[in-house]
């Protein structure tokens, strides 16, 4: 796989939801799997399971989120590669006026 934008285009032949749910679904799905990130990650916490298999958990539900992230920037026309570059953008022009830290969107 060469690019986001090809992730992207393949997950979209895997969305099984009706066009009714669109952008509805996929926000949903991504709440629920971000929650499993954390779930694991709590387990680990919990229970003092080894890094490798925290490692091996956290790889299979990070692949449901980036579906789902996938699912949504395509129900709403959002290139993959688009979401990523402007978030770079952003974390660099933060970066320069030192502003990485802290809190709110408008820093």
């Amino acid at each position: 796989m060469n690019s986001f934008d090809e992730y992207q285009n393949r997950c979209s032949l895997t969305a099984i939801y009706s066009e009714d749910h669109a952008i509805i679904y996929p926000a949903l799905g991504l709440a629920s799997e971000a929650g499993e990130v954390a779930g694991k990650v709590k387990k680990y916490l919990r229970d003092g399971t080894s890094f490798f298999q925290l490692r091996d958990d956290v790889t299979a539900e990070l692949g449901d989120v980036l579906w789902y992230i996938s699912a949504l920037a395509y129900d709403l026309d959002i290139d993959l590669s688009e979401i990523a570059n402007q978030n770079l953008i952003k974390l660099e022009d933060r970066m320069m006026r030192n502003k990485l830290s802290g809190s709110g969107d408008e820093r």
